[in-house]
């Protein structure tokens, strides 16, 4: 399993506007591979808000699939020339190789 998170520290106050952006149909969980895609924010800063995203792949393969996919390249086309939103004061994104995964007894089978 491969996992990408992306963190964006938002000034405070403007969160919704980044939610918004992710609340909306996606083509990435259209896409093979996927387990699942969560947001999530913290408000807890006094000095600003984060907005985590964090995407579960089935494989790196699965995740290759997805960023060479027609799909995410267009996402990419259409976002060219546009500035970074005035609120969005960072961004980082990492990928992690899972190595281990222990599931307790609120875990859902499906």
């Amino acid at each position: 399993m491969l996992i990408q998170t992306r963190s964006m520290v938002i000034e405070k106050g403007n969160s919704e506007k980044v939610l918004e952006r992710f609340s909306g149909p996606t083509p990435v969980v259209d896409m093979p591979g996927l387990i699942d895609f969560s947001v999530m924010v913290n408000k807890k800063s006094k000095e600003h808000e984060e907005v985590m995203v964090i995407i579960r792949w089935e494989s790196e393969e699965a995740w290759k699939n997805w960023e060479k996919s027609d799909a995410h390249l267009q996402g990419h086309r259409n976002k060219r020339g546009q500035e970074k939103p005035a609120y969005l004061i960072s961004t980082t994104v990492n990928m992690y190789e899972v190595q281990t995964v222990k599931t307790g007894k609120g875990t859902v089978q499906q």
